[in-house]
């Protein structure tokens, strides 16, 4: 956690070693995210006792990416724009990345189902969907489902 701006704790038990990391991680001034996950889960207490701390709450890789945004901008408030120059649209996509969105669509997708369709390798497409989800096109939903998002068709 020393050398992250954040720690972002997916899953938890009430004891789990993943909260001494976190604890680290708030003692070292970083920032801590924690994603929530069922209320009948044991696996979910130690993230939601986070949240309760004041862990960030993450749905979407784009909170974290957003948090991490205002953190590295020149004031810690909004990133340093200049309203009269355009503004950089996403980088186009690489052959494959434009294969693997096309073939996403508004329903999620199981990475197995996806990975059969294409015929692909598992590697290669967890490579590329962390790609696109980064971008903001991709995203994913817990069960290793992912569809494009909204505005992204």
């Amino acid at each position: 956690s020393g050398i992250s701006l954040g720690t972002v704790i997916v899953e938890a038990t009430r004891k789990s070693g993943s909260l001494i990391t976190a604890r680290l991680a708030a003692e070292q001034n970083r920032e801590v995210f924690a994603v929530p996950g069922s209320i009948h889960s044991f696996k979910s207490t130690g993230t939601h006792n986070l949240i309760k701390q004041g862990a960030k709450l993450v749905e979407h890789a784009q909170d974290i990416l957003d948090e991490l945004r205002v953190l590295l901008s020149p004031q810690g408030g909004e990133p340093d724009t200049n309203p009269g120059e355009p503004v950089e649209s996403a980088p186009p996509l690489s052959l494959d990345e434009a294969l693997v969105f096309k073939a996403l669509g508004p329903y999620p997708i199981h990475i197995d189902n996806l990975i059969r369709k294409m015929e692909i390798e598992p590697g290669k497409l967890s490579s590329i969907l962390l790609k696109l989800e980064l971008q903001g096109i991709v995203q994913q939903a817990p069960g290793k489902l992912f569809t494009r998002c909204e505005g992204s068709f």
